[in-house]
């Protein structure tokens, strides 16, 4: 299993990194990205910490360990910037907060996600047809989520992705140690959104694609 968007007491989860790291290990997970909620606010903050921990923490758990962030709730004219500086700062992996339908995001915060390049659009929501086909077009993933309330929307998003060729993932948006599902569990998500098995196994294989575009390890 690979948890591509995960969160620790830099944000709202409830874990410290090698807490969360740990657990992951000991449920069996190849990799994981640590990506706190992050703006403009705390991005030097959070970053910079994550990156400067996660390689030894990763080398003496037997995971990869990637610094991420997840940019959340940033009004759409200044994702671009917040990507930008993201990445300067250090983040290897930068997912974005999508227009789930069980928060107040801002609406035009999926497109403008996708014209700055992030690596994954996190629950998106009601995602549109064109927002899909821009998503394929770039190469930006699309998140089916195993988290609560998010994951309501994962069959259209399933339908749209598939539809304009857009790559999928499957994330655990992971808080708790709870949330750490196991591969069976996320498999049995992904077909309860509509994926065939082999689409499922797409999914794992475009969340290793990204591991090694992050930090140039093949799992």
């Amino acid at each position: 299993m690979i948890d591509l968007h995960t969160h620790t007491v830099f944000s709202d989860g409830e874990l410290i990194p090698f807490e969360l790291a740990r657990r992951a290990a000991v449920a069996g997970y190849r990799a994981l990205a640590i990506t706190d909620h992050g703006d403009f606010s705390n991005l030097d903050l959070i970053i910079p910490r994550l990156s400067r921990i996660a390689q030894e923490l990763g080398k003496s758990l037997g995971l990869v360990v990637i610094p991420g962030i997840e940019l959340t709730h940033i009004p759409p004219a200044m994702i671009a910037e917040a990507t930008a500086e993201a990445r300067s700062l250090g983040a290897k992996l930068v997912v974005l907060h999508g227009e789930t339908i069980v928060e107040p995001v801002a609406p035009g915060t999926n497109r403008a996600a996708i014209e700055a390049g992030i690596d994954i659009l996190a629950h998106p929501g009601l995602l549109t047809a064109e927002e899909a086909a821009l998503a394929a077009q770039g190469g930006v993933c699309l998140e089916i989520t195993t988290r609560k309330g998010h994951s309501l929307t994962n069959g259209h998003v399933a339908k749209l992705a598939l539809a304009a060729g857009a790559k999928l993932v499957i994330n655990n948006d992971a808080h708790a140690p709870g949330d750490l599902v196991s591969l069976e569990m996320a498999r049995k998500i992904a077909l309860g959104a509509g994926l065939s098995e082999d689409q499922f196994e797409q999914c794992r294989r475009n969340s290793e694609e990204l591991v090694f575009r992050a930090v140039g390890v093949r799992l």
